[in-house]
């Protein structure tokens, strides 16, 4: 059974962007030591154009062979003239509101998506699945995510856009499997679900 893992940057305080979703605020924090970790052990979390700008664009993918994304963290690509932002891996997004994909790489789900990453957590594999945001994708997805990856920057927000947007309250219990602190303050924490 392959695992659906919440790969995701955030603030000491939780938010993975500001009121409007606006995240650019962390990329202050992409310093060599950080983005050569990240190259070395996610390869595959690095977008398209930033793969290209670390020289490592044929890496093979350590841990997801897949990525899911709501519309609005689609979006950004888009923005940027990316419309497979993540073309090494099968890109889903999911959307209530776009109905054809722009991209061939790109298939859009606009129905029950827990049934949709059953199926795809069933599929034989070694490699899993990245729940890459955003935070209503998230929080629709909180009983099917077996692992975090928590990406904590050195900063507060106070208010903004929270991991899991638009959750019920449910108490979810997890175990720290590894930690890892970045010169730049920015700590990477791992945990597993208890199931």
């Amino acid at each position: 059974m392959r695992t659906l893992t919440y790969f995701v940057a955030c603030s000491l305080d939780g938010f993975i962007g500001d009121p409007k979703g606006d995240a650019s605020s962390m990329f202050r924090f992409l310093d060599e030591e950080y983005v050569g970790y990240l190259a070395a052990e996610y390869p595959e979390t690095l977008s398209v154009e930033g793969r290209r700008m670390v020289g490592i664009e044929d890496a093979p993918g350590k841990h997801f062979d897949t990525v899911i994304q709501g519309r609005a963290s689609y979006q950004l690509g888009l923005d940027a003239g990316m419309p497979s932002p993540y073309g090494h891996l099968r890109e889903i997004v999911a959307s209530r509101t776009m109905e054809t994909s722009p991209h061939p790489n790109v298939e859009i789900i606009s129905g029950d998506l827990a049934a949709h990453v059953r199926a795809l957590k069933a599929e034989e594999g070694p490699l899993g699945i990245w729940l890459c945001g955003g935070a209503v994708v998230a929080g629709e997805l909180m009983d099917e995510i077996d692992e975090l990856v928590i990406k904590s920057y050195p900063h507060i927000y106070g208010t903004g856009m929270p991991m899991f947007g638009g959750a019920s309250f449910a108490v979810a219990d997890f175990t720290l499997q590894d930690t890892r602190a970045f010169g730049n303050g920015v700590v990477i924490r791992r945990y597993s679900r208890n199931r």
